[in-house]
């Protein structure tokens, strides 16, 4: 099934993203989509860059979060007329061609919504540092064993909603959290099919740089655990 791209979105949420910035809008505005970039109060040039490659570059004056950032570019896109949400972060790992796939088993009807997975294909799991590995799965299972979920990955920020999905996200946890609550609320819509999808990260120095650490995981996942119980 074709979709016109004018309905699919991409939000793209960035804080201090100008190094790398301008080769993922690149990439991606060939795909003639449209690209929403959430420059998260950044001191860097990102809002600049975004500009250079979209009309919607929206802007938080201070930094609030990668959750808020979403919140804030998929509300936008929701009152833009998007029938197709992707969410693509701003570093470089993701790839075009595993968002398209996604994409087109949304226009298709082969699912509701989409999630990636890096775990999924054996041969692209072994780009994933163990390290990394390590951490992920154990994010993994926390999340699944609280909310009864069957997943491969709960952290992977290449996803893809219908509207339908998409108009049932509220996300309230502006920071880092907000990739587990993301997920309990999507499975607890009803009448939605949710698929993963193998995906391929870019492991890059500046993406392990900017990547989450041990220390960082504990903290993401205890304010999301904080967050449950006051829900």
């Amino acid at each position: 099934m074709h979709i016109d791209p004018k309905f699919v979105f991409v939000v793209v949420p960035a804080f201090n993203e100008g190094e790398v910035l301008h080769d993922v809008l690149h990439q991606l505005s060939e795909t003639g989509y449209q690209i929403v970039v959430v420059d998260d109060g950044s001191s860097d040039n990102t809002v600049q860059v975004a500009s250079m490659h979209t009309p919607h570059a929206l802007r938080h004056m201070v930094n609030r979060g990668q959750g808020a950032s979403l919140q804030t570019g998929i509300e936008y896109a929701l009152q833009n007329d998007a029938k197709i949400i992707a969410t693509f972060d701003a570093d470089g790992q993701h790839r075009i061609e595993d968002m398209q796939t996604m994409i087109e088993s949304i226009a298709s009807g082969e699912s509701d919504v989409a999630l990636g997975s890096r775990f999924l294909n054996k041969e692209w799991c072994q780009d994933v540092p163990k390290s990394r590995q390590a951490l992920l799965r154990v994010a993994t299972a926390v999340q699944c064993t609280l909310t009864g979920t069957k997943l491969t990955d709960a952290h992977n920020g290449l996803r893809v909603l219908s509207r339908k999905a998409a108009s049932k996200i509220d996300l309230t946890n502006d920071r880092m959290a907000h990739a587990s609550e993301i997920i309990d609320q999507l499975f607890s819509i009803k009448d939605v099919t949710i698929r993963e999808y193998p995906v391929r990260i870019r492991y890059t120095e500046y993406s392990r740089r900017k990547g989450q650490s041990w220390t960082s995981g504990f903290r993401i996942m205890f304010h999301y655990l904080i967050s449950r119980v006051f829900e």
